[in-house]
């Protein structure tokens, strides 16, 4: 079956690169209009921008850690595009510290920095942009969180810890909205190849991570966005609030 979203406007944060890039371009394949944005690399995110097939794209630069920016974005995107009919919030950042080894201050600038991106900056996107799909009758928010959210993360606790708040923001706002034809989803994947993880995968320790699966390797970028592009697809909506574990069975929940 071909899945196509014809007319519809969807916005990808984080996609300048890695799932973000792959979510944009499989979304443009399948007719949409999409609205790509990235932190700091235009030149990768120029790239890929004109990579995406049909007319009508958008690219956008914005640091969604400051809460007036995500403001300024939303109202942009709203002015150009007059609505958001899908949004992917992919945006985020995975550091590892050996966090008992660091000061004090050292410790609230880690944690800041990647709840503010992670966590604050998603949630006040989807505040504004659940809000706009109410006035406008409907549409799908899909989350990218993390299997770290179950199986910890004692290296980047707060990627770890973010990402279970994402879990439970998403399915909260999924019952909030059930009745108003707004869906929530949350993909959770393990390690996916990406430029963010390619230093660690290719290190004497990438052997280790990818043997965690029983398939011996890691998720591709263009997997999680085959998986995002059904999350999307209409006839899904009984699904809002789920979590999707993809992790090649490296951690199964019961």
């Amino acid at each position: 079956m071909e899945i196509r979203f014809d007319n519809k406007i969807v916005l990808v944060t984080g996609s300048s690169r890695g799932i973000g890039a792959a979510t944009a371009f499989r979304f443009a394949d399948a007719g949409a209009t999409v609205i790509t944005h990235y932190l700091k690399d235009v030149y990768r995110a120029r790239q890929n921008f004109d990579k995406l097939p049909g007319p009508c794209h958008m690219l956008l630069q914005a640091d969604l850690s400051k809460p007036e920016n995500v403001r300024r974005f939303f109202e942009k995107v709203l002015k150009q595009k007059g609505r958001i009919d899908i949004l992917v919030n992919n945006a985020g950042i995975y550091e590892e510290t050996r966090w008992w080894e660091l000061e004090y201050e050292e410790w609230q600038q880690h944690w800041k920095k990647t709840i503010d991106t992670n966590l604050t900056g998603m949630a006040n996107l989807s505040f504004l942009v659940a809000k706009q799909m109410i006035a406008q009758g409907g549409g799908k928010i899909i989350n990218v969180s993390s299997r770290g959210a179950f199986r910890g993360e004692p290296h980047a606790l707060p990627y770890g810890a973010g990402k279970a708040a994402m879990n439970s923001f998403g399915q909260s706002m999924a019952w909030a909205l059930a009745d108003k034809n707004v869906q929530v989803y949350t993909l959770a994947p393990g390690w996916v190849d990406t430029d963010m993880t390619h230093e660690i995968l290719e290190s004497e320790r990438g052997k280790a991570v990818a043997a965690q699966s029983p398939m011996n390797r890691v998720a591709t970028p263009e997997e999680l966005a085959n998986a995002i592009i059904l999350l999307a697809s209409p006839g899904t909506e009984y699904m809002t609030g789920c979590i999707l574990d993809m992790n090649g069975a490296s951690y199964l929940r019961t």
